[in-house]
């Protein structure tokens, strides 16, 4: 995708997000896949395409047979989990601009509270710099997290207590979406400063995103047909993921600079040159927020705000309802779910739509943004 993409996003689809499905994972990714199909207006015949991750525990072939596809012509896994999410649609990109598919059904569901839980520890004998870090007692991402993002926090001048402002307005973004684990359940800073700490003094229970039983789904056509169908057009502008040498999806602690997001500007930089767009041209974001801490260092380094001036933002409530650039208007992973960062993407497609249940009036330009990859979405 060298130039302004010529695919869409023609349709999203979702579970109910919940605490205990008491379902099979395979019966919530058909769910959300054909919720997705149906959106875009299409047959099960005209998916020729499936894209999900690496960590995806749903096969393929296993999807196409629950769904009854025809005929698939394109698969493929973008790398590990949320970080990487938005990989997904670049590849979904790549077929079609290519010619190897005309409809691309993206994918992802899991059971991560009832089931296998992300946060708690586990033995992986084939995962060898995880289980070297866990015999140093760093056993949790949570743990993992707050060591790798501290020393751009205190770069910043940033306590918990910032955080604490941070997540307030992720919670008032959730608390107006019918959707939202949260919904109907703002916070105070005091309420999040009362919360018990997980790894202190860095992250506080209400840093932490949600653990979900769901799934969401995507389908990504070419331009000229969404444009045909005369449903609302979200039109993939630019998509991108950068991987430098040495980068982990998680255990970063041994580049020589870990103020510096060297992956996000990266990015960032190839985003912005694809698009011919600017930061400043973005009217709403996501920024995918396993932890709160993640989102101060997206949203500076994808050029929201200077250098060294997020956390004045944060403050000024900038990032909530009301601000100047409103992040995570569905709740974020820390209000809304846990579909790892997925049901953020499906926030981007709303509020391109004008279907948000906390739209930005007037919304063209919308970044759904990660620390390794992004995409910027337009209303047509």
């Amino acid at each position: 995708m060298s130039a302004p993409g010529q695919t869409a996003i023609t349709g999203i689809g979702q579970t109910a997000y919940t605490k205990d499905s008491g379902r099979t994972v395979m019966a919530l990714c058909a769910e959300a896949s054909m919720k997705a199909i149906e959106d875009a207006g299409l047959e099960r015949g005209d998916i020729d395409g499936l894209i999900s991750f690496t960590m995806d525990t749903n096969s393929d072939h296993d999807l196409q047979s629950a769904l009854g596809l025809p005929l698939v012509r394109w698969t493929a896994k973008a790398p590990f989990g949320g970080e990487g999410a938005y990989a997904t649609f670049q590849l979904a990109a790549a077929a079609i601009e290519s010619g190897q598919a005309g409809n691309v059904l993206i994918f992802r569901a899991f059971n991560e509270r009832s089931e296998a839980r992300f946060g708690q520890p586990s033995f992986n004998p084939s995962a060898m710099p995880r289980d070297f870090h866990r015999s140093l007692g760093l056993v949790t991402p949570g743990q993992v997290y707050a060591m790798w993002h501290k020393p751009f926090l205190d770069a910043r001048g940033m306590t918990n207590e910032d955080l604490g402002h941070l997540v307030v307005q992720m919670r008032a973004w959730a608390a107006n979406n019918p959707d939202a684990w949260f919904y109907g359940r703002p916070i105070t800073l005091e309420d999040h400063q009362r919360s018990r700490w997980i790894v202190k003094p860095v992250l506080r229970l209400y840093d932490l995103c949600q653990e979900t039983d769901g799934g969401v789904a995507f389908v990504v056509s070419r331009l000229d047909q969404a444009r045909m169908s005369g449903r609302p057009v979200v039109r993939v502008l630019g998509v991108q993921q950068a991987w430098p040498l040495g980068e982990s999806m998680m255990y970063n602690y041994y580049k020589s600079n870990l103020v510096h997001a060297e992956d996000t500007e990266h990015v960032a930089r190839a985003l912005w040159e694809q698009t011919g767009l600017s930061p400043a041209e973005i009217d709403v974001s996501t920024i995918y927020d396993n932890f709160s801490s993640s989102i101060p260092i997206s949203y500076e380094g994808y050029g929201l705000c200077k250098r060294g001036e997020v956390r004045d933002a944060i403050r000024g409530g900038e990032l909530g309802p009301g601000g100047s650039t409103p992040v995570n208007t569905n709740g974020g992973l820390i209000g809304e779910a846990y579909l790892h960062g997925l049901n953020n993407a499906a926030e981007c497609v709303r509020q391109m739509r004008g279907t948000s249940p906390n739209q930005i009036e007037g919304a063209k330009i919308a970044l759904c943004a990660g620390r390794q990859c992004a995409m910027v979405l337009a209303r047509e």
